[in-house]
């Protein structure tokens, strides 16, 4: 059976998987400068018979791995992370996330060689920050794909859910500097704006639905306290449900920074210092299908949740291109949160790795369904479109 091929392939290279979650983990890089990373995880996918490009969309630590069976059948694609967060490494685990899914790619391939199709594997860099599965999707790199598949690690398994549609604003101001006491009415001060323009925000939360999320900093606000400051700079997040909440909310937060410049007489610059990313809409058959193949696994049941966080992700972007998923696999008995110290020790564990071991088994079990079962691509394609007719309404 095809399914007892993509088991006995994994535990094959167990160890091996074992030894690069390790090196990504222990080797921490930011965001597009995963070099190591992409190395690492490029070098398993060629010696596997995958035909490997990395620089893709002109970014130098992507990758695109493709395993072609020469037969007709579904292209399935798995998504790879691995960038670490500054001063902490992998504490949201991408370390695993990036073995999990060439090790679901490599033992795939096993089934796909019987069965016929395409397995994808990339290397999606800067999921914490400018993530380039937006440039991808731009570009047209996921379009041929029948279904995407990724796991998160976590303190529970949790199915695939929503996130949140999010724009990341900046609000540059530029005044006058002056004297702060000797001639105050000589400056025009860029800061009253940053000010004036939360204030507005705040007063503007009261009238957004539930699921709006704004929230800011004051990255530059001026350099002494006697000096009017000239240049201050503020960063919003603009979260909503949808893409179209957000570019309501956002047209609407943008009106605030511009009625402050207009109150203080500073000129405005808006400007996008992150990627935008749209809402996941996770495809439900092809979440059933997964879920069930952690079951098989032997997970039970009642181990697994509900999505229940509201964060953003750049696999939302995917999401709108081809029917995807996006769920959470248990790497902890103790709770644990993400982007924390903890989360980076569990995601080292061998008690992690076991984890996303589990993991990439349920994803490769899920693809062998696919490349096996027709009538099931075929309702996990009708749902897709049927989501994507609603969400343009």
């Amino acid at each position: 059976m095809n399914k007892d091929r993509v088991l006995t392939k994994l535990e094959e290279i167990k160890e091996q998987l074992f030894e690069i979650s390790q090196y990504i983990g222990n080797n921490p890089e930011l965001g597009n400068e995963e070099f190591k990373a992409c190395a690492a995880l490029a070098e398993i996918l060629e010696e596997s018979g995958f035909t490997v490009k990395t620089g893709i969309c002109g970014q130098p630590t992507a990758f695109e791995a493709v395993y072609d069976s020469g037969q007709p059948g579904p292209s399935i694609g798995f998504m790879s992370e691995y960038d670490a967060l500054p001063g902490l490494g992998h504490g949201c685990g991408h370390n695993l996330i990036g073995t999990m899914g060439a090790a679901a790619g490599i033992s795939l391939k096993e089934a796909a060689s019987v069965t016929g199709g395409k397995v994808y594997v990339y290397g999606t860099p800067a999921e914490e920050t400018r993530g380039v599965k937006v440039t991808m999707a731009e570009d047209g790199i996921f379009d041929h794909l029948d279904a995407a598949l990724m796991c998160h690690p976590g303190s529970h398994y949790r199915k695939s859910g929503s996130s949140l549609a999010m724009d990341a604003l900046q609000f540059t101001f530029k005044g006058k500097t002056a004297h702060a006491a000797a001639s105050p009415e000589k400056g025009i001060n860029a800061l009253d704006s940053v000010i004036q323009t939360f204030n507005s925000i705040n007063a503007l939360r009261e009238h957004t639905t539930p699921d709006v999320r704004i929230h800011g900093i004051i990255p530059e606000g001026g350099k002494a306290a006697n000096v009017v400051p000239d240049l201050a700079i503020a960063q919003f997040y603009v979260r909503a449900a949808t893409r179209t909440a957000v570019n309501e909310v956002a047209e609407k937060v943008k009106n605030c920074a511009r009625g402050a410049a207009l109150a203080s007489g500073t000129e405005l610059d808006i400007s996008y210092y992150e990627f935008s990313y749209d809402d996941m809409i996770t495809n439900e058959t092809l979440s059933a299908s997964f879920t069930d193949s952690l079951m098989e696994l032997g997970t039970d049941e009642g181990e697994i949740y509900e999505k229940t966080s509201g964060g953003s992700l750049d696999m939302g972007n995917v999401s709108q291109i081809v029917p995807s998923i996006h769920p959470y696999i248990k790497i902890s008995g103790s709770p644990i949160t993400g982007h924390t110290v903890e989360f980076r020790d569990a995601a080292l564990s061998r008690e992690g790795f076991e984890g996303m071991f589990r993991g990439a088994c349920a994803m490769a079990v899920t693809g062998v369904k696919l490349l096996e079962d027709d009538s099931l691509l075929q309702t996990i394609q009708e749902e897709f479109k049927q989501a994507k007719e609603s969400n343009e309404r």
